[in-house]
């Protein structure tokens, strides 16, 4: 599938909720998922046209997420029809007792190109009190064993606040050690149960920044960072750069379009992929959102399309524009190529044009303290 690069007309990515439902009780957990399906979710026939609709959008990805998407007995099912639609098709099971080999096994027979877990602690113990389910750690090393085994390429996702970033090291080492081919690391926004966390000071996010970018120059693997959209200006920053290259692919999560001679391998998008802008949400019952993190319903695949919720909805069209944007991110040379986190804006401020809190730059060139704290009242 080609992708036009046109955010105004189609996402690069599409995240659907198959399923709210999750063994698991998360400390972070946007959806405050718990182990019980909805009766009003998409079924495997509005599933099919909403992957048939996310395909001829012209969008190349789709990620079915959850809740746990292996809650779902047709979750090949929708893979396989993702799959014929001509989408490139991810998911991230929970790593629960529904995590099998055979259903590895299964995942990779449907073609699914790319299965992510999630790993947040270094330690069995701290992972275990972050899921806050006894043996999720071990359930996570077998799933990445089996992926392994099966072929399956394998990713990881981490969320890192202040309860975490200081076993940044010994995380990075670990998720290096299981083979992997795309390393997501996420910086919490505060929505859901993850309103009582404390997620990264503006100042412990530029320290990750700059050990991601020291990790991704020897690493044969992709990393991508969400939710710190600022990262783009970190690396442009660290390089010289004034522009980015096009879009060349690695990975399932995202294409690479590097800084000239940079080098590494952190993930950058042209244009910025953001909140509505590039990334489009489906939750489990067929409302559309800009992100997950940013859950203001623009309307449901029910009744209107999920292209035209997309490219019409005016949401999504002050969410593409940066010169809406407020504060700092408002008056910031890089507002195109970055734009700050939309939806930590809105979680912290009630304003998703709001400037992200948890950058320390200012638009005269210089790092300063935050004007807010990203510490949640």
């Amino acid at each position: 599938m080609r992708f036009s690069g046109d955010f105004a007309q189609a996402p690069f990515l599409v995240i659907w909720e198959v399923t709210r439902s999750c063994a698991l009780a998360c400390r972070h957990c946007r959806a405050e998922a718990i182990d019980w399906r909805h009766p009003d979710e998409l079924t495997l026939d509005e599933g099919r046209r909403l992957l048939d609709d996310v395909a001829r959008m012209g969008t190349p990805i789709v990620i079915l997420t959850g809740g746990d998407p292996l809650q779902r007995d047709d979750l090949e099912g929708l893979i396989r029809h993702g799959k014929q639609a001509g989408l490139r098709v991810g998911t991230i099971p929970a790593a629960t007792p529904r995590l099998t080999r055979d259903r590895v096994e299964s995942l990779k027979a449907a073609h699914l190109d790319q299965m992510a877990l999630s790993l947040d602690g270094c330690t069995a113990d701290k992972h275990d009190e972050f899921r806050r389910v006894e043996g999720s750690f071990a359930k996570t090393m077998e799933g990445a064993e089996w992926a392994r085994e099966a072929g399956l390429p394998l990713q990881i996702n981490t969320v890192f606040g202040a309860w975490n970033v200081e076993d940044f090291a010994t995380l990075a080492a670990l998720v290096e050690s299981l083979g992997v081919v795309f390393w997501e690391v996420f910086f919490l926004v505060p929505t859901g149960r993850g309103a009582a966390l404390q997620g990264c000071s503006a100042e412990q996010c530029e320290q990750v920044f700059d050990k991601l970018y020291q990790m991704a120059q020897r690493v044969p693997f992709v990393i991508k960072v969400t939710e710190a959209p600022h990262y783009r200006r970190f690396l442009m920053q660290q390089t010289g750069a004034t522009s980015v290259r096009p879009l060349r692919r690695q990975g399932i999560g995202q294409p690479s379009a590097s800084p000239p001679e940079s080098g590494h391998g952190l993930t950058m998008t042209l244009p910025g992929v953001n909140a509505g802008k590039g990334f489009c949400f489906v939750d489990h019952v067929g409302n559309v959102c800009p992100s997950g993190f940013l859950p203001i319903q623009v309307g449901n695949v029910r009744q209107t399309s999920v292209i035209d919720l997309y490219r019409t909805s005016s949401l999504f069209q002050e969410l593409r524009n940066p010169d809406l944007l407020k504060g700092r991110c408002g008056r910031c040379e890089y507002r195109t190529v970055c734009g700050g986190s939309r939806a930590r804006a809105y979680a912290l401020t009630d304003d998703y044009l709001a400037e992200d809190p948890a950058c320390l730059y200012s638009p005269a060139g210089v790092l300063s303290e935050p004007v807010m704290s990203t510490t949640p009242d």
